[in-house]
């Protein structure tokens, strides 16, 4: 596929990130132009074997863009000195657990960038909002090691449950699986997140497109796609920024196996092995981004 294209090298200030992880609030170079508009909604169409194939970007105005997936997104670079603007929220409430996360880590424009869009209110029906916490409890848990918050966030999602929406189930199933790792050592918490993610699974009610869909759950968990030439292309060309997302990608993947426990081809034991080699690799991107 294609990547999608602007004027990349007339353009500067821009930063790269994968096309499956833009987020509404992301202010996306637009193809063709030296526009670039904030990103209101995204969605992500399967092709004809339900594999994720084209994320749909629609920009302020009501402009779709189209981004292959596996492709590369342009972004305005996020204005770190902005902070966080100020949360009126009630104690005990997700907004207010989002404050309190954004105050312990000022330095990092991640976390700040995804709780500034947060802070305009929290709707835990809107995917949008589910998608903003699913990045929140990884980056926590990926960037800044903060377990404990990252459990907190990943709980929001974790307590939600499944309404026949598989769009706005991709991010509490990657909540259930952030879930899952972080309580490994308690056995029985861990399963009831596990358990929790197999909710899906079962909801087909006529016994044929209940078999169907089960060999085709099964093939998804045996033939996972971990990012491997994206990984490649983005280590062989020197761009660390554009791996290092890209092994955040491959991360949830080998959670959402881990909390399914495994798969035919992949064991448990396995995917932790691999889950703590991406978390060294991202570990060893991030400090060379750090002194580039």
């Amino acid at each position: 596929m294609q990547h999608m294209v602007v004027n990349r090298v007339e353009r500067t200030g821009l930063r790269t990130v994968p096309a499956e992880i833009l987020a509404v609030g992301d202010v996306l170079a637009l193809p063709g132009s030296e526009d670039a508009a904030e990103v209101t909604a995204v969605a992500v169409e399967n092709d004809d074997f339900g594999v994720p194939a084209l994320v749909i970007a629609t920009v302020a105005g009501g402009r779709r863009v189209s981004l292959a997936t596996g492709s590369i997104a342009y972004l305005e670079a996020a204005d770190a000195e902005r902070g966080t603007p100020a949360i009126a929220a009630d104690h005990g409430s997700p907004e207010a657990l989002v404050a309190r996360i954004a105050q312990a880590h000022p330095n990092s424009a991640a976390i700040q960038s995804i709780a500034g869009r947060l802070a305009r209110g929290i709707n835990l029906k809107a995917g949008s909002n589910l998608q903003d916490l699913h990045q929140l409890a990884l980056a926590l848990f990926i960037d800044e090691g903060d377990t404990a918050s990252a459990l907190s966030v990943a709980d929001l999602l974790a307590d939600l449950p499944f309404d026949g929406n598989f769009g706005r189930w991709k991010w509490i199933e990657g909540g259930l699986a952030v879930a899952a790792y972080l309580t490994r050592h308690d056995e029985q918490r861990s399963a009831r997140y596990s358990a929790a993610i197999r909710a899906a699974d079962d909801v087909e009610s006529d016994p044929l497109r209940a078999k169907t869909a089960a060999a085709f759950r099964q093939r998804q968990l045996n033939e996972p796609n971990v990012y491997d030439p994206e990984i490649l292309r983005a280590s062989t060309a020197g761009k660390a920024d554009v791996e290092r997302d890209y092994r955040i990608l491959r991360i949830g993947v080998l959670l959402h196996l881990r909390a399914h426990g495994g798969s035919e081809t992949l064991s448990r034991e396995v995917l932790e092995r691999r889950i703590a080699a991406e978390l060294a690799a991202i570990g060893a991107l991030t400090a060379q981004l750090a002194t580039s």
